[in-house]
């Protein structure tokens, strides 16, 4: 199905910002807004901050988009929607990845105590270093060790 289609289907209007924002968050992996606006700019001109960010909340709103924010990260887009997946993210570089849910049945949500809450979704961060910063800290011979991890 296509972006403009899923636009509509969310109660959206269709424009050239909005498609290029799908296009480009699809294209790119958990973009934040400067690198989204840049990709929004080269696909159809010049597009504000601010409408960016307009239809960055628009979209998230419609279900279209999931918002990320690691701690100490700038906030970060993905179209993964409606799985509840959950992330990887490195504390050298900050570059994020998607992990399935962690244990148990999708969508994670078995806390040990509810506390009367009705939970409908499970946002879990994963903090150490990717691969590549792996290698970078320790040198090749140790790319495989595990490192302790500081906290957030």
């Amino acid at each position: 199905m296509g972006d403009a289609i899923r636009l509509r289907q969310a109660g959206l209007r269709v424009t050239a910002a909005r498609l290029a924002i799908m296009e480009t968050v699809r294209q790119g992996e958990h973009l934040d807004v400067d690198a989204i606006h840049r990709g929004v700019c080269e696909r159809v001109g010049q597009v504000s901050l601010q409408a960016v960010y307009d239809s960055l909340s628009a979209l998230q709103r419609g279900g279209l988009l999931r918002r990320i924010e690691p701690a100490g990260s700038p906030t970060r887009y993905e179209t993964r929607v409606g799985d509840n997946h959950h992330h990887l993210v490195c504390r050298q570089c900050g570059k994020v990845t998607d992990v399935d849910c962690a244990v148990g049945h999708a969508p994670c949500l078995d806390p040990v105590s509810d506390a009367g809450f009705l939970v409908y979704e499970a946002d879990v961060i994963y903090w150490g270093l990717c691969p590549d910063c792996r290698v970078l800290a320790d040198g090749p011979a140790h790319a495989t060790s595990a490192l302790p991890l500081r906290a957030p």
